[in-house]
């Protein structure tokens, strides 16, 4: 891409639905609290499972890090579909026909669920219906989506096949699944946090829950203010479960970063939902939201913390972008997220462990949340309350497919000894005078492995590369500003503060 080219996109990241919303403002706990659930995570999940059970004549505490929906919720591309990339020809080979059925019923369910809530609530999240499709360019990936499109069949999917799509891109083939939907995230659920405020819900936000005393009758949930929130059941919908030790979370999900642009067409958008099965992927969508039209562009993936100069996979956005929908459109934001996928794809949604039955995880959602996020929340509120439900044995965390698990989990592992390793016995030689404004580097202060930034004005801020979460070296994020780690996926501000977990404490700084 050329340097004009380059100089379009925004400088900052920004999503647009933050941008278009205003943020939410609650203050942290400030006194010792007893309620009858503690939700920890501040997302769809978090949001929609809180309401659900102050619905049901529960006292609820949401509890968020930072500010609600600032996470993966605020950055995703809110496709709400059942249709996650090729996954039920997979399903049905390692888990099963029966299995495969149930992961589209829940999720099939969770988008009615959003349906009802738009309709009937009259919320206005810019709700519309449309097919979402999953395409090819390649003949290789053809055979693919026609083994996908006949898991379609055989499970009673409601869908179809296609060759071409209405763009200029060379598909070769596509299988479509209808009447799905699309919606602006954060304005419907700033609708759901009002009805769930109005009800008693009690809010914190800048609130890290720190860990979990499991007692009788009550557990205690510690926080990073100093106070503690007494409860009977404590949910973790978290990326990475904070009290999750016993289910070795981290060591059975890997973390991935994608991105998004959010463009401004010249010409009229002929609607659908589209993600391509080739790599790097590439997702469109459109958004229509106070009178303004957004064109959703995403896609390109790497693990956190691996791979190229990340403002790299912006512009490769972006060429594509302007080579599918013409060069004189317009870039107005840019922002990334990040997602887990478990060893098998599917979600952990359930107890955290077969010895902690009050305490309830949901995450690995593999960029699928708003479907997967809505689904969690209505089986934990089921698990809540004692009522049985028929996902509960697809999504517990209990759960062991050998195949494909073994292998993931073996892979995965060995990824992160390696990146822990490489990271150790790195040899640094620049040193912090020589960072420019506007850049991050690793540098070296008094023999060891630092991280510098430098902001626009010459200030610099020195951190300890040595993530907090289990003693990996953190590299720079270039496109993003962060320190990300390549082990686990902890993500920290260019001052230091946890942006994403399992890390829970802020890199140490050097002054």
């Amino acid at each position: 891409m050329d340097s004009t080219q380059h100089s379009q996109l925004p400088e900052t990241p920004q999503s647009y639905w933050l941008a278009s919303t205003e943020q939410t403002a609650f203050s942290s706990i400030a006194e010792d609290t007893t309620v009858d659930v503690a939700v920890v995570g501040g997302g769809i999940t978090g949001i929609t499972l809180a309401l659900l059970l102050v619905e049901e004549g529960k006292k609820v505490a949401l509890v968020e890090a930072d500010r609600l929906l600032k996470g993966t919720t605020g950055h995703t591309t809110a496709k709400i579909t059942a249709q996650h990339d090729l996954i039920y020809d997979e399903l049905c080979h390692h888990a099963g026909d029966e299995m495969a059925k149930l992961y589209f019923d829940a999720n099939a369910e969770a988008l009615a669920f959003i349906r009802n809530q738009v309709a009937e609530h009259r919320i206005p999240c810019d709700f519309a219906e449309e097919d979402a499709y999953v395409y090819t360019t390649s003949d290789a990936n053809a055979a693919k989506i026609d083994k996908e499109w006949a898991a379609y069949e055989r499970l009673g999917i409601p869908g179809r096949r296609e060759d071409r799509l209405p763009f200029r891109i060379n598909s070769r083939a596509a299988v479509v699944m209808t009447n799905q939907a699309r919606f602006h995230p954060v304005a419907y659920l700033k609708h759901l946090l009002q009805r769930f405020i109005d009800k008693g819900g009690l809010v914190y936000e800048q609130t890290t829950a720190l860990s979990v005393e499991h007692g009788s009758p009550l557990s205690i949930v510690n926080t990073s203010t100093g106070y503690t929130i007494a409860c009977d059941d404590v949910v973790s919908c978290t990326h990475f479960p904070f009290y999750g030790v016993r289910g070795f979370y981290f060591a059975r999900m890997y973390a991935e970063r994608s991105y998004a642009l959010g463009l401004r067409l010249k010409n009229e958008y002929p609607g659908g939902m589209y993600l391509s099965a080739d790599d790097p992927p590439r997702s469109i969508r459109n958004v229509t939201y106070n009178g303004e039209s957004i064109l959703v562009v995403g896609g390109e993936r790497h693990k956190t913390g691996q791979g190229i100069c990340t403002i790299k996979h912006y512009e490769a956005l972006e060429q594509f972008a302007r080579e599918t929908f013409g060069r004189d459109c317009e870039i107005a934001y840019r922002w990334s997220a990040q997602d887990l996928t478990t060893l098998d794809k599917i979600p952990y949604i359930g107890r955290a462990s077969k010895d902690e039955p009050h305490a309830f995880v949901a995450t690995g959602y593999r960029k699928w949340g708003m479907t997967t996020g809505t689904a969690a929340a209505l089986l934990l509120k089921d698990l809540i309350m004692g009522n049985e439900n028929r996902y509960e044995e697809l999504f517990t965390p209990s759960r062991f497919y050998a195949d494909p698990s073994v292998k993931t989990f073996i892979t995965q592992n060995a990824n992160v000894a390696l990146h822990l390793l490489e990271g150790k016995l790195e040899w640094v030689r620049r040193h912090p005078d020589e960072v420019e404004c506007g850049e991050g580097s690793v540098v070296q202060v008094d023999g060891k492995r630092a991280g510098a930034y430098r902001e626009p004005d010459g200030t610099l801020h020195l951190v300890d590369t040595t993530c907090t979460h289990m003693g990996c070296e953190v590299e720079w994020n270039n496109g993003d500003r962060t320190w990300d780690c390549p082990c686990h996926g902890s993500r920290f501000s260019y001052t230091g503060e946890v942006m994403e977990g399992p890390a829970k404490k802020p890199l140490k700084t050097y002054t």
